[in-house]
């Protein structure tokens, strides 16, 4: 199985890269044997414009078998402890649209697309369903996926009625989007390194994410 591990900075799965360049056979430039899969890593950059331009790049050249996207994000879910790791189940674009006075219309809305015309489904990017049961004790949640992180009350309370979601990123619904249309099975693992609230970067838990994130990798590469 040829695996491909994405992430939208270096920082974010640099032990893991560590750790499989002292413990793994390394094949190519960042590229590593898993018993009998690959893992290959790329850093396709922060948002969803660079993500979506660096994995239509490698999609056209390569074919893998399963990607994963990796990363930190926020949480609306206050539930859920800072450090925990989730898998986005389903992802979508929640700033893609207009503004229309006070309201915010989708591109669906808008009547620019339909809801359900390729890749999407009822206007969000649902994960296959794998096939593979190494994912199954990390919690699955809905998420979405912005340009511009939330920062004030009245866009998170919009956003959080409107979706339901668990989870924002900026770069795992461009990531859904890519493998769907690609036919490429794929998971998105998210560290919750915050919770969306009005921006204070003192209370978040980077390091704490972050850690958790590389020993989810870890013991899903000794799995694979």
């Amino acid at each position: 199985m040829k695996i491909l591990l994405i992430a939208a900075t270096a920082g974010e799965i640099q032990p893991f890269r560590e750790y499989l360049h002292a413990d793994k056979k390394q094949m190519a430039p960042d590229t590593y044997m898993l018993n009998s899969s690959t893992i290959e890593i790329q850093v396709t950059g922060i948002g969803p414009v660079a993500t979506a331009f660096n994995l239509g790049r490698l999609l056209t050249s390569y074919k893998y078998d399963l990607m994963i996207q990796a990363g930190v994000g926020g949480s609306f879910d206050r539930s859920i402890p800072l450090g925990d790791v989730v898998l986005v189940n389903n992802d979508c674009f929640a700033d893609m649209g207009a503004e229309d006075h006070d309201n915010f219309l989708d591109i669906f809305e808008m009547g620019l697309i339909g809801k359900d015309e390729a890749p999407f489904s009822n206007g969000c990017l649902p994960a296959p369903e794998l096939p593979w049961d190494i994912f199954s004790n990390v919690k699955a949640v809905k998420g979405i996926t912005v340009s511009m992180v939330s920062g004030n009350s009245n866009t998170i309370q919009r956003l959080a009625a409107t979706y339901g979601a668990v989870t924002e990123s900026m770069e795992g619904a461009a990531m859904h989007y890519a493998c769907r249309i690609a036919g490429v099975p794929f998971v998105q693992l998210r560290a919750i390194s915050n919770y969306v609230e009005p921006r204070d970067k003192s209370k978040w838990q980077m390091g704490k994410a972050i850690k958790a994130l590389n020993e989810t990798l870890q013991s899903l590469a000794n799995k694979l």
